[in-house]
This record gives C-alpha cells, structure tokens and sequence, in this order.
C-alpha cells in the first residue's frame, strides 16, 4: 500500500455486511471488492475444504525456544522470515525432544501446505517444498492444508496469495501495535471452484516447488564438487563450534591493522592454511575485478510509484535471500551515480552487515543472474564481481557458500554489535581453483539453478494469473 494519504467513498451496505466496523483497513485493501466479485462465482468455506489438525487451519502456541548446535539432536526451525527463503540449509534448529512432544510435533512442515505470516507483517506466503519437510514452524506460521480429496494443494495456493485472496486473509487483522491474524478470522473465507482451471493452477505451482528444489540440490551439489575438486573437505557448523578454540587463545599478529580477538580465531587461521594446499588456489582480491570487492554507496532513499519508468526496487538483506525479491520501489533519478548499484549477470553478493550469530544472513551469499539482476542493492552487501578468465562465476560462487568460506569471511569482521568486513582482510581471503572440466560442470549447475529459481515465479505468476483471469470472467 502505498504510503500517501488515502481517502475513497463506501456504500453503506460494505459496513452492513461487515459488522459496521469503522476501520479503515477492509475498505482499503480491496478485500470488500474481492468478496464482491466472489459472489458471482460457486464458492465454498475454507474450513470446508480442509483436513487435519485443528480442521486443517492452525498455527502454535507460545513455547521456549532452545536452540542446539547439533543436527544429532535438532530440527531446523522455520521463522516468518526464513519460510521465504530459497535456501533452507542454514536454519537454525530447536531441539528435537522438544520439537516431538505432544505441545509440538503438529508444527512440523508437511509438502504442500500453505504457509502464512499470521503476525507482524501478515499475509506472506509460501507453499512447502521437499526441502522443508523436516522443518518446524514458528506460532507466528498458519498452516493451511487442503484436503487432497476435494481440492488440489496447488490450486488453493494460488488463490490465497492471488490479489483476490491475500486481502480476504488480511481483512481480519487484528492489534494495535502488532498486527495478528487468527486461523477462525480465515475459515469462512470464499474459496472459488473453478473447474479445469484448478488442475492448470495446481500443475504450475507444483512446478515451480519442484524447481525450487532442484534448484537448491544442484546449489548445494555444486558446492560439494567444487571443494571436493580442489582437493579438501568442507568442514560442518558443528565441527566450527566445538573446534574453534575461540574462547581463549594466543597469536602473533603479522601486522597492526587488527588487534581484535575474532580476526585471529585459530581453527579459521587454520582454515586458510588448509585452502592453501590445494594444488592451485589465489587470493579473492586477485580474482575479482578491480574497484569491487566492496560494499556499496549509502544514500538517502526517496520513494516512488512502483512503475519502473520513474523507479527501481531496492533489495536489502532480508529481502535479497528470498524466493521473490520484493523490495522498496525509490526514485531512479535519486539513485548515486555509482556502478555497483546494479550488478551484472554472474556478481555474488556477500551480506556484509548484521551479528555473528549462526542464524544470522551477515557473510551468507546470493548469486546474480536472470531476474535478480533488474533490481538495486543497498550498501549492506560486498559486491564480488570475478574476472571470468581466471574464475568462473559459479565457481566463486560455490566456494563463497561453503562453510569454510562463511567462517573465514566472518573472520574478517569489524564492529562492536553490527559487523562489517575489515576491508584490507577480505581481499587476502584464499579461493581454491580447480581444473576446467569441473569448473565448466560447477558453472553450469550453478546458472541452470537459478534459471529455475526464475522459471519457479513465472510459473506461479502464470497460476495466479488464470485464476484471477477465471474470476473475473464469472468463473470462466
């Protein structure tokens, strides 16, 4: 919604058949208009179409939250936050006894739900991949899960996050501070039928979970391949922790442009020693093109319309790691003149704000190709950009995301809550190189990964396209 003044006429018969409320949200959000249009169509209730516990429509309650280091003795833990994201490999994780007892084992995650933000920012969807089985969810996560015997998981998807759908959920809001929807506020929702169309929708979003998870395989496939080729072993977050040595250490410091403990932690001195056996590696400085490897320009950000004749949408770190980026729209002609506002095909971006915290995005990488190229990047990130004649960029890419590389990355940190990166360490970061064949393979599973990433929203908005089309055709 648009952050100027607001101001329209109702008919009276809106505030009859909503309760008389007075507020002006439902009238606003176009959730009024959709019900509208609705009426014209055979629908049913949501509660109807639904199965399981609570009636299929639920979220949790209120727990402690102990986190363990673990996997042994963990399971990855879903936020309103990181339920968006493409990669589901770093998540923090809760302790599995708690996670199966009786208070919490409906959370899990099944295939095919949907997945709604039902707190703070409300209304955000996801629709449960294969990577997210294993998860548990938050109580700020609705579930909602479709009967397979009445209706497609798909199908109900792509209504709900539809512009017809989503201010239907949202018209339900409650809270003054904190804005909170609850799973009896959505039940009665109007769910469309449609015929032939549901099958279509469903097929479309079902692709585009599908490619979502093979993309993420063959991230994560690339990753193993390419250390595997240079000759070393990714070491594991667990490993990190318990052999770290961080709590209490000696070392000699080769020069005065650091005196703080975390820049000298020695299992990641340790790990650029061990980068350096391979049998061809070079410095990360060395590999990028000169003026990059650093962050971008601060400015002041002034808004404008979402048409991108006047402006450009701007990614920040929570929205950059998503599945659909979905950033502030600000005025083009307001934007610094600098080069790095925009990044070309193949760049790696390498988060270089925030806490040392595992859960934490800072050193976490996104990789630049296809639809992720459209948009500008706040000064929070460290551009990466490869010279292509001495590494390819899925290759940097790859490496970038490994754990080794995350934890010497995050050795380079400067700062006191808010980490940054100490601009003369991070150039001087070691990168293994490996032959061509299995660079060329590396490469290629990384640009076809997100060719998918980018197929998985046209195939969603195709969705949602048909059946916003069949509704306002009278279901059609």
């Amino acid at each position: 919604m648009s952050r100027k003044f607001q101001c329209r006429a109702v008919p009276s018969s809106w505030l009859e058949n909503n309760g008389r409320r007075l507020d002006c949200g439902p009238y606003m959000s176009g959730a009024i208009e959709a019900k509208e249009l609705l009426k014209k169509i055979k629908t049913e209730s949501l509660s109807s179409l639904t199965s399981g516990y609570n009636g299929g429509i639920y979220n949790g309650p209120q727990f402690v939250r102990n986190y363990v280091d673990d996997p042994a003795y963990g399971v990855p833990f879903l936020t309103t936050s990181t339920m968006l994201q493409a990669d589901m490999t770093n998540l923090p994780m809760i302790s599995a006894k708690d996670a199966h007892s009786a208070k919490l084992s409906y959370l899990k995650v099944e295939e095919g739900m949907t997945l709604i933000t039902c707190s703070g920012s409300i209304g955000r969807m996801a629709y449960a991949r294969k990577d997210m089985t294993d998860c548990w969810s938050n109580q700020d996560i609705m579930k909602v899960v479709a009967d397979p015997n009445k209706i497609s998981s798909g199908y109900l998807y792509a209504y709900l996050s539809s512009r017809f759908g989503v201010p239907i959920v949202i018209s339900g809001t409650y809270g003054a501070i904190i804005q909170h929807i609850e799973a009896h506020h959505i039940s009665d929702l109007p769910v469309p039928r449609l015929g032939n169309i549901e099958g279509k929708a469903h097929q479309l979003v079902q692709r585009a979970a599908d490619l979502r998870y093979e993309a993420i395989s063959q991230v994560v496939t690339a990753t193993s391949e390419y250390v595997a080729a240079a000759g070393l072993n990714d070491i594991s977050p667990i490993e990190w922790h318990k052999k770290s040595g961080k709590l209490g250490f000696a070392a000699a410091l080769p020069n005065s442009n650091s005196l703080r403990a975390v820049n000298f932690i020695p299992l990641n001195k340790e790990l650029e020693s061990y980068v350096k056996t391979a049998k061809k590696w070079a410095y990360i400085g060395d590999l990028t093109k000169p003026g990059t490897l650093r962050t971008g320009p601060r400015f002041k950000r002034i808004d404008s319309a979402p048409d991108p004749e006047f402006g450009v949408e701007l990614l920040g770190q929570r929205d950059c790691f998503t599945i659909r980026p979905d950033g502030r729209w600000i005025a083009k002609k307001h934007l610094p003149k600098d080069e790095l506002m925009f990044l070309p095909e193949g760049s790696t971006m390498i988060a270089a704000r925030g806490g040392l915290d595992d859960s934490n995005s800072f050193a976490r990488c996104q990789f630049i190709a296809g639809k992720r190229t459209q948009y500008a990047y706040s000064q929070d990130f460290l551009r990466v950009i490869p010279e292509q004649d001495k590494i390819l960029p899925g290759c940097l890419f790859a490496f970038l995301r490994s754990e080794m590389a995350f934890r010497m990355l995050r050795g380079y940190s400067i700062g006191s809550i808010q980490q940054e990166y100490h601009p003369e360490m991070v150039k001087w970061m070691p990168v293994p190189l490996v032959d061509q064949e299995t660079a060329n393979r590396v490469n290629e599973l990384i640009v076809d990964a997100y060719r998918k990433y980018d197929e998985a929203i046209d195939c969603e908005d195709q969705a949602q396209s048909l059946i916003e089309r069949a509704i306002e055709e009278g279901g059609r």
